[in-house]
């Protein structure tokens, strides 16, 4: 995921900042998120949690690998355009349930 989201990076510049953590040292966040996977995103925006329907199941983080540069671009802008007008729980037409298996 590091390198799909490294890749990113420049096109997104403009409405994202990324952070990387280490989850050894951050033990209240990974208790508040149940962060159990090696790799997450997740997404905040004004300081609340933005919460992310793709068919998975699990609405606080992306756990799953890219396959593309253009499908992380894609996510993240629908997320952006989705807490602009406000929202916190931003829905997806697309169905990632099966397509990162």
């Amino acid at each position: 995921m590091d390198e799909v989201i490294n890749k990113s990076i420049e096109s997104l510049k403009n409405i994202a900042v990324f952070y990387k953590m280490d989850l050894k040292t951050a033990e209240e966040v990974v208790s508040i998120y149940e962060l159990i996977d090696p790799c997450s995103l997740m997404f905040f925006f004004r300081n609340k949690h933005i919460m992310v329907d793709l068919g998975t199941g699990n609405y606080n983080k992306i756990n799953w690998l890219f396959n593309s540069k253009q499908d992380c671009i894609d996510i993240i802008e629908t997320i952006y355009r989705g807490v602009i007008k406000g929202k916190t729980l931003i829905f997806f037409n697309n169905n990632y349930s099966s397509k990162y298996k």
